[in-house]
C-alpha cells in the first residue's frame, strides 16, 4: 500500500527579504541555513511558507562554540525543528533549552561495517529526539548498501540514513522503502550535487515523492552522467501509470567493473530483499558492460557494446537498443529500392550498432570518427569503409547520424554543416535543455532532423518492454521528459522557427511516431 513521507526543501542560495523561491506544494518542511538567511526571522518566513521550518547551522560556525549554542537555543523558540550535531551540540544547556520533539540529531562519519553503524546509532539515540540523521562516508560501491541494511534491521520510523556522494544517490531514493520519515532536496534546478543531494523537483518528477509506492523489482541506469538522463523519470512514470511495483534508479559509477563486482555479482541488493532485474548502460561503459555479460545478442556482438542488460533465469543478457535510433529504416521489412547512402559520425558503441543496422537494411554506410583507433576498431567489427572526421564531407549522403556527444555541453558541431545537402535527413542522438547547435543549424537551412529526445523516447519504450515485459503507455512522450526543460526547449524551437520553415514537418508528438517520421524522410531522400 502506498504511503507518504515528508519532503524537506533546502535553501542553497542567499535569501533576501521580499524574494522567496517558488516552493512546490508537495514540500512539507523548509530547511533554513543561517548563513543563507541573515536578518530574516521565522515569523517572516511563515508568511511566505505554510509548512514547517527546520533550522540548521553550518558545522564550522565562525563565531565559536558558545555563540553557536546560543543561536541554536534562540532558534528553538521560533522553529519547528533544530538540527543538532551529535559531536558538538548535545550539551546539557542545549538539551535543556530544546525539547526532544524539536531535535533532529545529526551524525556524519565513516561507513565501517553494519555493526559499527548500529553501535553509532545506539549511542546517539540515547538522547531523545524527533528524528535522527546519519550521513555515511564510504569508499566503495558496496558501502552504499550499509545504511539501507541498518534501516531494514532497526525498522524505525525516526531514522534517516544516507550514503554521502553521487554514488550513493540511489540509496536516498530507495531509503523510503525502509521507513525513513523524510527526504531532503535542494530548492533549485541544478543537477545532483557532489554530496549526492538532488533537487526537490527531481525527487517529485523522477521518483513520484512524497508518495512512496511498494517496490518488488529494481531497474536502473549505469554511467557517470546518469543525473542528466530523463530515463528514471520516464520509466518510473510508466510503472506508476501501470501500477507496477518497480523502481528505476540512477547508479552513478566511476568504475563499471567495481560496480558489477560489488553490487551485481555480490547480490548486494538481494540482501535487502530486492533484486535488480534490468539495467541500461550509458557511455563510457558500453564496452565494459558487454564484456561482463554471460549472454550477448547478435547485434550487441556485432557492435561489441551493450546499452541494456536483462536478467533472465539468473543470467545477464547483453542487448542494444541503439538501432532504434534509425528504426524506420528496418521496421516493417522496408528495403530501399535505391541504395541509401548513410554516414554515421562516431564509432562508439551506439554508432557501431546504428551502422550495423543500416548495413543490414541494405544501406551503403560510411563510418566517420575523429580518433583513428576507435574508427579502426569499428572497421574490424563491421567491415565498413571509414573516413577520418578531418576529411569528411556531408555532400551526397541522404542520411547522417550524429552518434557523438558533440554539442551536448558546448556550441561545437560534429561536422562541417556547410557541406550538408538540402535533402539529407539528420538524426542527432544528443539532447539537452536547448536544441543542439546541429539541430539549430539544420533547421536554419530548412532541413529535416530527428532530435535526441525522439531518439531517447524510442529507445526507452523499447527498453521498458524488454525489461518488464510490459508496454510503456504511449501517453508518456516528450512532455514527460520534464515540464520545465521541455517548455524551455519548445520556446527555443519557436525562436528557430521564426522566419524559417515550419517544424511541424520535422517534429512528431510522441516517440511512437519516430518510425513514420524516419520513413517519410527516407522517402524524401530517395526521391
Amino acid at each position: 500500500m502506498a504511503r507518504s513521507i515528508a519532503l524537506v526543501a533546502t535553501l542553497t542560495e542567499p535569501l533576501t527579504r521580499g524574494i522567496v523561491p517558488e516552493i512546490p506544494d508537495e514540500v512539507t518542511w523548509l530547511e533554513i541555513r543561517e548563513n543563507l538567511t541573515p536578518g530574516i526571522s521565522a515569523p517572516w518566513l511563515r508568511n511566505h511558507f505554510a509548512g514547517k521550518l527546520l533550522y540548521t547551522l553550518p558545522l564550522h560556525y565562525s563565531d565559536g562554540q558558545t555563540a553557536r549554542h546560543t543561536a541554536l537555543i534562540h532558534s528553538a523558540r521560533e522553529y519547528d525543528m533544530v538540527s543538532l550535531d551529535a559531536d558538538c551540540d548535545l550539551s546539557p544547556e542545549v538539551l535543556t533549552a530544546i525539547p526532544a520533539q524539536k531535535r533532529l540529531i545529526c551524525w556524519k562519519g565513516p561507513c565501517g561495517n553494519l555493526g559499527d553503524l548500529r553501535s553509532t546509532f545506539n549511542h546517539i539515540s540515547t538522547v531523545p529526539a524527533r528524528a535522527y540523521s546519519m550521513i555515511v562516508q564510504g569508499s566503495s560501491a558496496g558501502d552504499a548498501v550499509n545504511p539501507l541494511l541498518l534501516l531494514r534491521e532497526l525498522g524505525r520510523g525516526d531514522l534517516i540514513a544516507t550514503y554521502e556522494g553521487k554514488s550513493g544517490f540511489w540509496g536516498r531514493v530507495l531509503a523510503p522503502q525502509f521507513g525513513v520519515p523524510m527526504v531532503f532536496g535542494r530548492l533549485d534546478q541544478k543537477p545532483v550535487s557532489d554530496s549526492g543531494e538532488p533537487s526537490i523537483q527531481q525527487l517529485i518528477e523522477d521518483f513520484g515523492f512524497p508518495t512512496v509506492h511498494p517496490v518488488r523489482e529494481l531497474y536502473g541506469i549505469v554511467g557517470n552522467r546518469v543525473f542528466q538522463s530523463p530515463s528514471p523519470r520516464l520509466h518510473n512514470a510508466g510503472y506508476r501509470a501501470l501500477n507496477h511495483p518497480a523502481l528505476f534508479l540512477p547508479f552513478h559509477v566511476e568504475s563499471f567493473e567495481n560496480f558489477w563486482r560489488e553490487i551485481i555479482e555480490a547480490s548486494a541488493l538481494e540482501t535487502l530483499g530486492l533484486a535488480i532485474k534490468g539495467l541500461t548502460i550509458v557511455s563510457p561503459y558500453k564496452e565494459a558492460a558487454f564484456a561482463a555479460a554471460a549472454l550477448r545478442s547478435p547485434m550487441a556482438s556485432r557492435a561489441g557494446a551493450s546499452n541494456i542488460f536483462v536478467r533472465k533465469n539468473g543470467s545477464w543478457e547483453a542487448h542494444t537498443t541503439d538501432p532504434e535510433s534509425v528504426a524506420g529504416v528496418t521496421r516493417n521489412g522496408h528495403r530501399p529500392t535505391v541504395p541509401l547512402k548513410a554516414a554515421v559520425i562516431g564509432c562508439g558503441g551506439a554508432g557501431r550498432a546504428i551502422a550495423a543496422t543500416l548495413q543490414q537494411a541494405g544501406a551503403h554506410v560510411t563510418l566517420v570518427n575523429r580518433g583513428k583507433a576507435r574508427g579502426e576498431l569499428a572497421v574490424r567489427l563491421l567491415g565498413l569503409p571509414f573516413t577520418p572526421l578531418s576529411d569528411f564531407q556531408a555532400t551526397h549522403f541522404s542520411l547522417l547520424v550524429n552518434a557523438t556527444p558533440v554539442g551536448r555541453d558546448d556550441n561545437a558541431m560534429p561536422f562541417e554543416i556547410d557541406t550538408l545537402s538540402s535533402g539529407t535527413l539528420v538524426v542527432d542522438l544528443v539532447y539537452g535543455a536547448r536544441p543542439t547547435p546541429l539541430m539549430g543549424a539544420v533547421l536554419a537551412r530548412g532541413g529535416a532532423i530527428v532530435d535526441g529526445y525522439d531518439v531517447l523516447l524510442s529507445q526507452v519504450h523499447k527498453q521498458f518492454h524488454m525489461m518488464t515485459g510490459l508496454e510503456m503507455p504511449v501517453t508518456i512522450g516528450r512532455q514527460a521528459v520534464a515540464s520545465h526543460v521541455f517548455a524551455n526547449f519548445v520556446s527555443v524551437e519557436a525562436e528557430l522557427r521564426n522566419g524559417k520553415p515550419s517544424l511541424s514537418r520535422v517534429k512528431e508528438p510522441a516517440s511512437t511516431q519516430i518510425p513514420g517520421l524516419l520513413q517519410t524522410r527516407m522517402n524524401i531522400a530517395k526521391a
